[in-house]
């Protein structure tokens, strides 16, 4: 009887095969890229800026969670570190834009206007900084959706009672030039 392998059994034992070369190797297929190692000082850097600590008068954190959150994602092979805020505000869009643009262009942020006008109405964008110590500053009104998906419905339903926005700075791990809408 001649020997024969399912298609389904095929697939597992290649998966099988690759993890093992990978193991074996010193290589690992499931997280290919090391690129965050050694940033904890550059995400520092971007969790104490200026903007983070000059929300406008009558903002807050959401009662239900805290509002603070950085990461670093690694999964494209060029290490991406962001920090961020989120914030209740009882007043309208427009105050929290005005807010935003004269700080961030007042600490030597540059605003850089959406492609498609008009829609600046949800959210902007300002760079900082040349290659080595560039920086992304976004501002984004977050839709209900969003907001209940990721943060709970008791989330949503506070945003509901203003303007919930965030603020988020990124850059590349190295500081690379980075752009708004690229």
């Amino acid at each position: 009887m001649p020997f024969r392998i399912r298609p389904r059994r095929a697939a597992a034992l290649l998966l099988s095969a690759v993890l093992v070369a990978g193991g074996l190797s010193g290589c690992s297929f499931l997280t290919p890229f090391k690129t965050c190692e050694g940033t904890e000082a550059r995400m520092k850097e971007l969790e104490s800026l200026p903007l983070f600590a000059s929300p406008p008068p009558g903002a807050s954190a959401p009662r239900t969670f805290d509002g603070a959150f950085s990461e670093c994602a690694d999964d494209s092979g060029d290490a991406w570190l962001s920090a961020g805020r989120t914030y209740v505000y009882p007043g309208t869009r427009q105050e929290v834009l005005d807010h935003y643009r004269k700080a961030a262009e007042a600490d030597g942020w540059r605003f850089e206007p959406e492609p498609m006008p008009g829609q600046e109405r949800f959210g902007s964008c300002f760079t900082k900084g040349e290659d080595g110590q560039a920086k992304v500053f976004a501002l984004s009104f977050p839709p209900a959706h969003f907001l209940t998906e990721f943060y709970g419905p008791e989330a949503a339903a506070e945003f509901a009672t203003g303007s919930g926005f965030e603020i988020t700075v990124g850059s590349e791990a190295d500081g690379a030039t980075t752009s708004c809408w690229s």
